[in-house]
């Protein structure tokens, strides 16, 4: 299992849907498909995928295609994530595209294989595709980690549950979290010291809270790198390889770019090649970034490992 910090690419291609629709059609009974009815699961049909678009403004979308035809098995699978979502309380959304009967989203959206799962946000995916049927352990583990990176980012809405729609009028607006909210607002505005001060109070108020603890990682990592250049910080590094400050300048901004083995393999060979002090300040700061990934990402347990190893 793999799973990345969320980016931004281009928006979602539509030109192969031949038509599409806002909401259902009037008179259509909710769907639910493999979700089994689920409060944070849809059926997402060709004339209500616009809607779920819609519905990735508020909160991520997590998209899954699967077919009883190409992949026997996936149905069950699309079901699985449906469950594991369920259990976000609205963090996420699962919505969950059955080739067989929708193959125009498939083609629109250049699916290459099923089971294969999507994670999208304002109406863009924000992660790589995940192909294949991961365990609901697997799961678990990886939408808790969405969520951390969710409120590090500032990304505090949540979507309300099936059953409990707003009535028309009645006011939408998403969720917050009101721990976060400060953290979050001052990231929203750009002050970027004032969020990792917010996130501090928190982790300081309580250690266990892990959303807090990633919120504040990363918030640090956002700290760092303010007004870098990339190339200038590579540069930089290829000529002085020992010294911590360039290189883990370079680490915070392959972390941010998504390179995650990147950053930490550097930082690991840092740790590995120098001493006292300097090692000391590389291995802390490698494990600020583990923090800001998620303790539970297979890329940060394979990280200390082979930390470990550099350090004894």
């Amino acid at each position: 299992m793999t799973q990345q910090p969320f980016s931004r690419p281009g928006a979602i291609d539509l030109s192969g849907l031949q038509r599409s629709a806002s909401s259902p059609p009037a008179g259509a009974a909710p769907a639910t498909g493999a979700a089994g009815g689920s409060s944070y699961s849809v059926s997402v049909t060709q004339d209500n995928f616009q809607q779920m678009l819609q519905e990735s403004m508020t909160a991520p979308v997590v998209l899954v295609f699967h077919s009883a035809t190409q992949a026997p098995g996936s149905d069950a699978y699309a079901a699985d994530v449906a469950a594991v979502v369920e259990g976000q309380e609205g963090r996420l959304l699962a919505g969950l595209v059955d080739i067989d009967a929708a193959p125009e989203i498939a083609q629109a959206m250049q699916i290459p294989q099923v089971p294969l799962m999507l994670v999208v946000l304002d109406g863009r995916p924000v992660t790589q595709p995940i192909p294949g049927a991961l365990s609901r352990e697997e799961l678990t583990t990886l939408f808790a980690q969405l969520g951390q990176q969710l409120t590090a980012q500032g990304i505090s809405g949540r979507h309300q549950p099936r059953s409990a729609a707003p009535a028309a009028g009645e006011d939408d607006e998403p969720q917050v979290d009101p721990r976060y909210a400060a953290a979050q607002d001052a990231l929203g505005e750009g002050d970027i010291d004032l969020a990792v001060a917010e996130y501090q109070k928190l982790v300081d108020a309580n250690p266990a809270d892990t959303e807090a603890a990633a919120g504040l990682a990363m918030a640090k990592v956002l700290q760092r790198t303010q007004g870098a250049d990339l190339h200038a910080a590579r540069a930089a590094a290829a000529d002085a390889p020992d010294d911590v400050d360039a290189q883990t300048l370079v680490a915070d901004l392959d972390l941010l770019g998504g390179h995650v083995e990147d950053a930490f393999n550097r930082l690991v060979a840092l740790v590995a090649r120098t001493s006292d002090a300097d090692r000391t300040r590389a291995r802390d700061h490698l494990l600020g970034l583990f923090a800001a990934v998620g303790n539970d990402d297979e890329r940060v347990l394979a990280g200390r490992r082979n930390l470990a190893s550099a350090l004894f």
